[in-house]
């Protein structure tokens, strides 16, 4: 069956292999990505991108209103945010880290749900509590707190642990998560964008939490050819 995607943080290194992944599959017919900024695109014609000020107050408004723009009778409309600072977050305030990852993307996903989007994939981290010691992890879980109080009828959270072929993580920490095991190690972007379009498409109702392990075996589900 046909689909569409609306996609935050498409620019990003994980948002960028989910585009990849999406692109990869022929019944995806068209990728939205929410930009702040133009970007350059890939040369398919499945893929444009609408700018928008991510912080401005209307944001959810927004993209309600383009969500719903995008809708097709028959075809389903899914949504991603693949917003995230992770190693950057040491240079940021909490107050600005709480207005991307819990603001921007807490609208996003509520515009999304407004527009009628059902199936939400959300990029969090490995140990994301909102009870947790570690700053990151609990900002990470409060904001999986929003978005499930949305209560899509279909939400996957990610939580991948070090993000290998990612620009932002050394090549030496990538490595050395490898011969870590469980959830806090390595793994690839590819496989997380892979995995992500994949629960999009096949998920179950409900929420479904993705660790390192979860995410790699979905990554090798055989993506539909038509």
């Amino acid at each position: 069956m046909s689909f569409r995607v609306l996609v935050a943080g498409g620019t990003g290194q994980v948002g960028s292999a989910l585009v990849r992944a999406l692109l990869a599959t022929s019944p995806c017919v068209e990728v939205i990505m929410v930009n702040r900024r133009t970007s350059p695109l890939a040369s398919d014609a499945r893929l444009r991108q609408v700018v928008m000020e991510t912080s401005a107050p209307g944001l959810a408004d927004e993209i309600a209103r383009l969500a719903k723009d995008c809708s097709v009778p028959g075809e389903p409309l899914y949504a991603a945010s693949c917003i995230g600072i992770g190693k950057g977050s040491q240079h940021w305030s909490d107050e600005d880290i709480r207005k991307l990852e819990i603001g921007v993307v807490g609208a996003f996903a509520r515009g999304c749900l407004a527009g009628g989007v059902e199936a939400f994939g959300l990029l969090s981290a490995a140990g994301s509590s909102p009870t947790s010691k570690i700053r990151y992890a609990r900002i990470m879980g409060e904001k999986e707190d929003v978005v499930r109080g949305l209560r899509f009828k279909r939400l996957a959270i990610f939580r991948p642990g070090i993000i290998a072929g990612n620009a932002h993580t050394p090549a030496l920490l990538a490595w050395l998560g490898r011969l870590v095991p469980g959830p806090f190690g390595t793994i690839d972007q590819d496989v997380i964008g892979r995995a992500f379009a994949e629960e999009l498409l096949h998920g179950q109702d409900g929420t479904t939490i993705l660790e390192n392990a979860a995410m790699g075996k979905r990554s090798r589900t055989i993506l539909p050819s038509g």
